[in-house]
């Protein structure tokens, strides 16, 4: 009897086993009309996350070399964040939108792509609420990130949320002087007034050159010093 029930049982681990190697087979390769989710991790063979998209309630925070750091900043965003080879962040498609009863707008689109192991070098922005309304690309110079990565920009935000106004424009002026934070070199966009802009900076992020149209056709082209006044000289024959 003892004998059977072996034989039995081996014959249900037996079926079992092919059954469940029959069933992953089949999930390798599944095909689906619709599928809904909160979150979808897209990792390697390895685990290393590469692609997440999800909802605003199961955003994840950042990444620096696969660990992950929280950023309660993005706790209203849903999205994309992609991920490099060494499970570091290195860019997104975040967006959010919400209409208050006052019929007050607070939305967002933002398209960004990383310089490696750095912050943004080249974003495509859309910004809309009671105190902006703006779209615009921006190309920006990233600091070598043997001198400032993600590690030191926590660093630097910690720092910053223990100070008044005027210390933290003080210490954001430093670290840009010192090359740890990113400058601005070209702002293509619209503006709070409704002008159409196209600014090209210097090294230290110092508006040059502005092209600018009003909204009611008034053109301008203007070369700026280092100090941001016009150069009047700059096209004598305007």
């Amino acid at each position: 009897m003892s004998n059977l029930r072996s034989y039995v049982a081996g014959c249900i681990t037996t079926v079992l086993a092919v059954t469940l190697t029959q069933a992953v087979a089949s999930w390798r390769n599944a095909t689906f009309d619709e599928i809904t989710v909160g979150r979808i991790n897209i990792v390697e063979p390895d685990g290393t996350k590469r692609v997440i998209i999800s909802n605003r309630a199961q955003f994840p925070g950042d990444f620096y070399k696969g660990k992950e750091t929280q950023r309660p900043d993005r706790s209203d965003v849903a999205g994309l964040l992609f991920i490099n080879d060494e499970g570091t962040e290195n860019g997104g498609l975040v967006q959010n939108g919400t209409a208050a009863k006052d019929g007050k707008v607070d939305a967002g689109l933002s398209l960004t792509f990383d310089r490696f192991r750095q912050d943004q070098s080249l974003e495509l922005q859309h910004v809309e609420n009671d105190k902006e309304l703006r779209s615009y690309v921006k190309i920006n110079d990233a600091p070598d990130p043997r001198l400032s990565s993600y590690p030191e920009m926590h660093r630097y935000s910690e720092e910053m949320a223990k100070m008044t106004p005027e210390q933290r424009t003080a210490y954001i002026g430093k670290l840009k002087d010192e090359g740890k934070l990113l400058q601005n070199r070209i702002y293509l966009g619209t503006t709070n007034d409704h002008a159409a802009v196209l600014v090209l900076n210097d090294g230290k992020g110092r508006p040059r050159l502005r092209l600018k149209v009003s909204e009611t056709g008034e053109a301008v082209v203007e070369a700026l010093d280092e100090s941001g006044k016009v150069n009047p000289r700059a096209f004598p024959n305007r």
